[in-house]
Formats: C-alpha cells, sequence, structure tokens
C-alpha cells in the first residue's frame, strides 16, 4: 500500500499538476491565436502570455517546494478539431475549465500565499472561461460541473 503524501508532497504534487495545466494552455493557446482573428485574437494573446507568466511562478513553486518542474510536453493533443474561430473559442473556455481545475486542486493541497495565489489563478481561469464560453458556470474549477451547466443551458 502506497503512504498517504504529507502535506508538503501533496501540494508539490499539485503545484506540477497546475504547472502541466499551463504547459498544456500554453500550447493550446497557439492553436487558438492561429485561429481567430479581431478581439479575439487578442485576447487570445493576452491569455497565452498570462498563462507563460503563471507557468514560470509555478516552476518557481516547484523548485521552492523542493522538486524539479516538469517539462512542456512536445506536443499536446486536443480535444478536437480546431477548423475557425467557433472551435478555438470552444477550445479557449475548455482550456481555462482544465487549468481552474488544477488550481482548485492546489488550493485544497497548499496554505498560506500559495494557497492564496492558486485561488487568484483559479479566479482568472473562470473569468476568462466565461468570456471565451459567453457565460459563467456554477461551479468554476469543477469540470463535471460546467459540463453539466452546460448542456442544461442548452436544452
Amino acid at each position: 500500500m502506497k503512504p498517504e503524501p504529507s502535506p508538503a508532497g501533496r501540494a508539490l504534487e499539485a503545484a506540477q499538476a497546475a504547472l502541466a495545466a499551463e504547459h498544456a494552455a500554453a500550447y493550446g493557446y497557439g492553436v487558438i491565436g492561429a485561429r481567430t482573428t479581431g478581439k479575439r485574437a487578442t485576447e487570445a494573446r493576452e491569455s497565452y502570455g498570462g498563462h507563460l507568466a503563471r507557468r514560470d511562478v509555478l516552476a518557481r513553486t516547484v523548485r521552492e517546494l523542493g522538486g524539479v518542474p516538469r517539462p512542456a510536453e512536445a506536443a499536446y493533443v486536443l480535444p478536437f478539431e480546431v477548423r475557425g474561430p467557433a472551435e478555438a473559442e470552444r477550445l479557449a473556455a475548455e482550456i481555462e475549465d482544465r487549468v481552474a481545475g488544477a488550481y482548485s486542486d492546489l488550493v485544497r493541497a497548499a496554505e498560506g500565499p500559495l494557497r492564496r495565489e492558486a485561488a487568484d489563478a483559479l479566479s482568472a481561469a473562470a473569468v476568462r472561461a466565461a468570456r471565451w464560453r459567453g457565460v459563467g458556470v456554477a461551479f468554476p474549477g469543477l469540470t463535471e460541473r460546467a459540463d453539466e451547466a452546460q448542456r442544461a443551458q442548452h436544452s
């Protein structure tokens, strides 16, 4: 039986997961930026920059927690084909939901300033998801709840 990780170990695992989510988000926004124009392209560039900044902060955090930051993958499998602006906006909302979920886990695992930073990142991701989607969700950071809310809205 695997021993339960210590509180510091849980925070490190959650920080690594949030870092992985930020790596994936940066990749995804590269695709989104190529499929959007005008105001949405500007939003995509701003979101891309924000995810890079959070990624860098998380890499430092992982080191401070005694870990080695996991590198980004060479490429990521997208959840669906992105052919144009509508799919790009849908991908952006999904990316932000996933990022919010990772930060939700970090909020639960962390304490003190790291918990506050994770809560701020969770909130920012939820706001970006709502902007891309055009509506908010009842439980930001809980993807299954977001999916349920989206289905109910379209019923």
